[in-house]
Parts: structure tokens; sequence; C-alpha cells
């Protein structure tokens, strides 16, 4: 992609005898959000500490805006998944200290770290140490330090962990507010809501490749496009017009065969023909969290099926997917 603002090329990181990534190729466009996903060790952290230069890939080449990443190259946050705060020390000294390493002098960092800590609930906590926090208000922290400086490049390595749906929402917010501001944004995550809400394109990396690469609809239209989300109770009787996805508490998800109209009418009859007690029936394109499930196993909905990648289905990814 010319004037892609990340560029990665067959890249290939090998631990040992093990390909971690392996010959990965993807574009990020200037201003894009960009969701990179997959399961727990499947090298979406490896990709991104290649990409900044703090471990070198085996193979391959890693640019933003056209270069390698250098310590001095300038206007990019990042916020790794563990959390690097100096815990004994207070919350407006730590925000303005690293403000202080990127050039930013002390008044009007501590006029901005006072404004953000007010916006985030934690204006009263500005003298208290890090380590007396809960865990998402240190993530609050560290999102701050992470967007203080405005920067082109945003990369979030899981930046709701910890948080409840209305703390999920007010960073989402932010996020949003940096998109607008044309920051290049790459979003690492397990919630798919995120994702649908926030992303322009994904790549959804299996055992270090890409299983599909994409807007969110084309990977969508890659794992068969709809799904019918059916409201019932009772068991779900086998047809060869859908395949059965998922089924949790009184709703399933039916994945319609080429068998299938694609309204949905017939699976729908069928249901009731059969003596089901229907009471919902949409077809919807399928969300991303069954994708997810498709590609990374699925045991009674836990996160750890996901983890382990039980699946063995690797469906093709779109035309001109990522490697």
């Amino acid at each position: 992609m010319a004037g892609a603002a990340i560029s990665v090329r067959d890249f290939v990181m090998r631990f040992g005898d093990r390909n971690v990534v392996d010959g990965l190729t993807f574009d990020i466009a200037p201003g894009e959000t960009f969701g990179l996903l997959g399961s727990n060790g499947s090298g979406k952290t490896t990709t991104i500490r290649a990409l900044l230069g703090i471990t070198a890939p085996t193979a391959g080449t890693l640019t933003i805006d056209g270069e390698p990443y250098r310590p001095a190259t300038g206007g990019i946050g990042y916020l790794p998944e563990e959390r690097g705060l100096y815990r004994k020390e207070k919350v407006i000294d730590v925000m303005t200290y690293f403000a202080a390493l990127r050039g930013t002098p002390r008044g009007p960092a501590t006029r901005w770290s006072t404004e953000y800590l007010e916006r985030v609930g934690l204006a009263d906590k500005a003298k208290v140490r890090i380590d007396k926090l809960s865990g998402g208000q240190q993530q609050k922290v560290q999102l701050g330090i992470t967007i203080m400086d405005r920067p082109r490049l945003l990369i979030l390595d899981e930046p709701t962990k910890g948080l409840d749906p209305v703390n999920r929402r007010l960073l989402l917010d932010l996020v949003d507010e940096r998109k607008a501001d044309g920051a290049t944004v790459i979003l690492v995550t397990h919630h798919m809501d995120e994702v649908e809400r926030l992303c322009d394109r994904i790549v959804l990396l299996r055992d270090g490749v890409a299983a599909a690469y994409g807007t969110i609809p084309e990977v969508q239209d890659a794992f068969g496009g709809a799904v019918a989300k059916v409201g019932l109770s009772g068991p779900v009787p086998r047809s060869d017009r859908y395949r059965l996805a998922r089924h949790e508490g009184h709703v399933a998800y039916l994945v319609p065969t080429a068998a299938a109209e694609s309204d949905g009418s017939d699976i729908l009859a069928e249901l009731v023909a059969a003596d089901v007690h229907v009471t919902g029936f949409e077809m919807r394109r399928i969300p991303l969290d069954e994708i997810f499930v498709q590609l990374y196993g699925h045991d009674a909905g836990t996160d750890a099926a996901r983890a382990d990648g039980a699946s063995s289905a690797r469906p093709t990814a779109p035309a001109g997917a990522a490697r």
C-alpha cells in the first residue's frame, strides 16, 4: 500500500525451532484504526514488539512511515498489556515525569494531567500513590500517559483490561477522539464489540499467520456472511439447511448452508415444523465473536478454549489477504 503508515512484509519471528510468526504481511493506512486480533500466543504482541524495535525479526521488514522504528522516532504512544508505572510515586508525579521524557514542560503537563484525571473520575487521586489504586484506575492513568502528547500512532494492547462497562465506554470514547484527530490506531483486544465499534480493518492471527484480513464485512463474508440468531426453548434439531454454531441458554446461532434461502425463511419454517418453540428469529451478519470462536475453538463459551485454539478450521482469507 503506497503511503502506508505501517507496513509489515514477510515477517518471520523464530524462537529456537519454532516460528511464532511465519511470513506475515499487512499494511495499515494513515488515520486507520486497525484491529490486530488473535488468541493468546497467536503472535500479536510479538508483532508489536518487532514493529517497535524491541526485538529484531528473524526475517522480513516492519516499517513506520516507510522507515524502521528508531528510539528517536516521535509521535508514538504505546500502551502495553503489562502496566509499567512507578508504583511508589504519586499519580500526578508519574504523569508529569513521562511528559517530561517526551519534552513537555511541567506546567503544561500538570494542566493536561489534571484535566484528564478529572475527566476519567480520578481527580481525587492525583496525589495518591500508584500502588493504592485499583487495577482499572491504574489502567486509566497509563492510557492518559499514552495519549497525553497526541501521538500520531497509537498502539493499544488490551486498553480496557480490568475496566467495568462504564469505564470501558469512557476509554473507547478517548480512543475515538484520537482517531477523529487523525491518529493511526492499532488495537489489540479480545472484546469483539470494541473491534466492531472502532476498527476500519482487521487481521486475525492464528499460529503466527493471517487467517483473515480485510474490512469487517469482508472478513464476515469470508466466514459465511450471515447467521440466524434464534430465540428458542429446547434442543435444536439437525438439518441440512444450517449448522449449529453455538447454543447458549435460550439463544442459538445457526449458520446457513448452501441449501438454505438467503433470508432464512426456510430455516424458520423447518424449526416450526419440528415443533421448536421459537421466541425470536433474526438474520444478521455473522458476529466477530462467532468468527473468533470458529477460529480459536469453543468449549462451553470459555476464554480458555478460545486461547487454546482448539478448532481445526482454517477458512481462506479474502482476496488480497495478509500472509
